[in-house]
């Protein structure tokens, strides 16, 4: 699979992200939410995380949605901007407010987290394919979408079945399946899902999300259900991933990594995919790339980091140091690989060849 689509036209980017993004508020320390007196500001969107972390990688990126007409909105558009994200075909709503939330300060994967989201009604539920730009959706030699978005109401789902559907001349699109089972009341996610990911070119899906949204158990069997989509990856946690692409297998061990806060690393994972893909890489080297992207996110508090100086004057960002001693990680042999250990710091650890340990 090679992205493809017009490269010189005005306004083409390498990457369009089309989703919602809402103001989150991190605890000042760990605890129930009923017991946290005060809270930071960030932001957190799957698809804006993606051209944040492209665009400051030195990618052309867009990010399209719907905020709401008031602070938030404007905090969102002003730090998404920040990386040299393109916000021009972000449009403001003045009846609907821009989406936040609440989250706990422990792992995600523990019983004890807890998140409160206040999005229904937002902006960027409203969302359909008659009030966004189409136009500037589809100039992008890839256009990325989640699951998230199709379940935020009837109409964007049907803006992602319009941006989905076969078309002359649309971009590869890449498609994070992304379930949230809370976002899914009506229990019409699995058919959604399944649906959207066949009319993909690309297609990322965790084997247990996928367990649990379809059913089938195993790279293999996964692929038996998605056989449409050129690329299906299909990703494994600890293990590693696979990814099915012109009838080629390819399996990547993950890396072991110190993990400092166990968030933002599937979207750092397309990120990472996605800028191998656009500079041509094979395969295997797509996969490293996803995984040492990940280790980024995962070896920094928070989903994101701040965004470089560069971008933070307009425009994307030059190629960071870390990318280039990603591409020396990414092109270890398989034992090499195998002993790669990730802690913090390792991304400014610009002489490591083999491994970096936890300071």
């Amino acid at each position: 699979m090679t992205a493809t689509g017009p490269r010189n036209a005005p306004d083409v980017v390498d990457v369009v992200a089309l989703g919602e993004s809402m103001v989150t508020f991190l605890p000042s320390r760990p605890g129930r939410l009923a017991d946290v007196p005060t809270f930071g500001r960030a932001i957190g969107g799957a698809e804006s995380n993606v051209a944040c972390a492209l665009a400051a990688a030195g990618h052309s990126a867009r990010w399209i949605s719907r905020v709401g007409a008031d602070g938030f909105g404007d905090h969102l558009v002003e730090t998404i901007g920040a990386y040299g994200v393109d916000v021009t075909a972000v449009r403001r709503d003045p009846a609907r407010p821009t989406g936040v939330y609440f989250r706990t300060a422990g792992d995600r994967a523990t019983d004890a987290h807890e998140v409160a989201y206040y999005r229904a009604a937002s902006a960027a539920s409203a969302m359909t394919a008659g009030n966004v730009d189409l136009t500037a959706a589809r100039a992008g030699r890839v256009l990325h979408l989640t699951g998230i978005t199709a379940a935020l109401s009837a109409e964007c789902r049907g803006l992602l079945c319009e941006l989905t559907a076969p078309r002359p001349g649309r971009p590869l699109v890449s498609f994070d399946v992304n379930h949230r089972p809370g976002l899914w009341p009506d229990g019409d996610g699995p058919h959604v899902l399944l649906e959207l990911a066949r009319g993909a070119d690309l297609v990322f899906v965790g084997a247990d999300e996928a367990q649990e949204v379809w059913g089938p158990h195993g790279a293999e069997t996964i692929r038996s259900s998605l056989p449409g989509p050129a690329t299906l990856v299909v990703k494994q946690g600890g293990h590693g991933v696979t990814a099915f692409d012109a009838g080629h297998v390819t399996f990547v061990p993950a890396p072991h990594v110190d993990v400092v806060a166990a968030v933002g690393a599937g979207d750092a994972f397309a990120a990472g995919f996605l800028s191998a893909t656009l500079r041509g890489l094979p395969m295997k080297a797509r996969l490293r790339h996803g995984h040492l992207w990940a280790a980024a996110a995962l070896t920094v508090p928070g989903d994101l980091a701040g965004p470089p100086p560069a971008a933070s004057r307009g425009g994307a960002a030059p190629r960071p140091a870390w990318t280039a001693h990603a591409d020396r990680l990414a092109a270890l042999d398989d034992g090499a690989w195998e002993r790669l250990r990730l802690g913090p710091g390792w991304t400014q650890a610009a002489a490591a060849t083999e491994e970096v340990p936890t300071p």
